[in-house]
């Protein structure tokens, strides 16, 4: 039998030890068994078959039962933010963007105007050191000039905001060039640059970048995408293929699931025959990838079930599948966003570290996002206990990140999940998810 195993079977057999290696195990009763426990407890103090299911303050959550946070868990993220912005000297110049961004996210979730002055100081060296290499929101000049736009706009300076926004609409040239070798992916590909541009419509307000421009850069996008799958021999299974660096990449970063997310924006303007005829079968490709334990390769060709990181694997994944839902009405796409929520949950704590990219706060983003989808208290506990993790910062051992105050790979992207923790109604994952029309006001109202 060992003979003829498949490669396949023999990755999943040896994947456990791997794991232990990749991941701490998770040390976190899960929401059944916690309100279980509770539950027993309550039994030895009071009697009878009418015990109310436990409170959320029973359960040791930081949370009320309507899902709103308690005031008594917010100094210790305050401290933590504190810790990070005594460390501001230390910050490498190519961080400075998204520091800016996290800076902007602590205005928002506290309506505290020194945290907007704060991003201000970081838009400005930003945009002193623009160089015109890369084009997208996270890794290049498409960001720093999004979000100084947007800090320019709450500021009331409309000029310097306006200006943003016309060096930014300049970059759009190289970016739907026919001739043009940029990638399609999130990091470094259009799919960021089309990030950069809903954004914009999103936090200034509908018509800030005009509806051409961002239709010229979706059909880059797909008219790559098409190229590829009749290159591929793959039109029929998967309308939509995308590649980087000559790899089939399945992840939000680099691959697919994030390029199909972008896609299915309402803010991107697709039109439904597009979403239906290309989009959809091309998810349902990327579905059939799923491994038996939920999680999904990192490439196409990849069989390994290594990574669960929002880079490769399900904590990725997981938000393309969740767009689907809202998009296609179907449960298929929702059961498959469970699915993964299980394996994140037992396999998400990782030892790389506590950042957004491929760490412990990029994975429990993934249940806030299941959250605003079902209100189902379960993936909001989920994501408290990965943020008790996370208020733990420093303590387990994870490997030191290359750069560990950035956004993507540090101590920025903790922090940021934290405070979106405090407030998970109106949480996004920053440089990926767009907020709401409502959120901003929902914010403002509940300070």
């Amino acid at each position: 039998m060992g003979e003829t195993m498949s490669k396949r079977l023999k990755l999943h057999l040896g994947g456990e030890a791997e794991m232990e290696e990749r991941a701490f195990t998770n040390p976190f009763l899960d929401y059944e068994a916690a309100a279980s426990a509770a539950l027993a407890a309550g039994a030895a103090e009071e009697t009878g078959s009418n015990r109310p299911q436990p409170t959320t303050e029973e359960l040791g959550l930081p949370f009320h039962n309507d899902g709103k946070m308690s005031d008594g868990c917010w100094p210790n993220t305050l401290n933590t933010k504190k810790m990070f912005a005594n460390e501001d000297d230390s910050v490498d110049r190519d961080q400075l963007g998204s520091i800016a961004l996290l800076y902007l996210q602590l205005y928002r979730v506290t309506c505290d105007q020194t945290y907007l002055l704060r991003s201000l100081d970081y838009v400005k060296r930003t945009l002193r050191n623009l160089n015109g290499r890369r084009v997208t929101f996270l890794c290049g000049d498409a960001g720093p000039l999004a979000v100084g736009a947007v800090v320019y706009h709450k500021l009331k300076s409309d000029c310097e905001s306006q200006e943003c926004i016309a060096k930014l609409l300049q970059l759009q040239r190289s970016i739907v060039s026919g001739e043009s070798e940029l990638p399609d992916e999130l990091l470094y590909g259009r799919a960021g640059y089309l990030y950069a541009l809903l954004y914009l419509n999103t936090e200034i307000g509908p018509g800030t970048v005009c509806e051409s421009a961002i239709r010229e850069v979706v059909s880059a996008i797909i008219e790559s995408g098409k190229t590829l799958s009749r290159e591929e021999r793959k039109a029929e299974r998967c309308p939509l293929l995308y590649q980087w660096h000559r790899k089939q990449y399945v992840g939000a970063a680099h691959g697919m699931a994030g390029i199909y997310y972008m896609l299915m924006q309402p803010a991107a303007k697709v039109d439904q025959e597009t979403l239906t005829e290309m989009v959809k079968p091309s998810i349902d490709y990327v579905r059939h990838k799923k491994f038996r334990s939920g999680n999904y390769p990192s490439s196409l060709s990849n069989e390994a079930d290594r990574l669960v990181h929002w880079c490769h694997g399900a904590p990725g994944v997981i938000h393309m599948l969740l767009q689907a839902s809202k998009v296609f009405k179907e449960e298929k796409y929702l059961k498959d966003a469970m699915e993964c929520s299980d394996v994140i949950w037992q396999r998400g704590l990782l030892r790389k570290g506590y950042g957004i990219c491929h760490g412990t706060a990029g994975n429990g983003y993934s249940f806030l996002s299941l959250y605003h989808l079902t209100q189902d208290k379960k993936y909001l506990y989920r994501a408290c206990k990965f943020a008790e993790w996370c208020l733990d910062y420093g303590a387990h051992g994870c490997r030191i990140p290359d750069r560990p105050y950035s956004l993507f790979e540090g101590m920025a992207g903790a922090i940021h999940f934290l405070s979106d923790v405090m407030g998970p109604e109106t949480s996004q994952f920053p440089a990926f998810e767009l907020g709401s029309p409502q959120r901003d006001e929902k914010v403002q109202k509940d300070d």
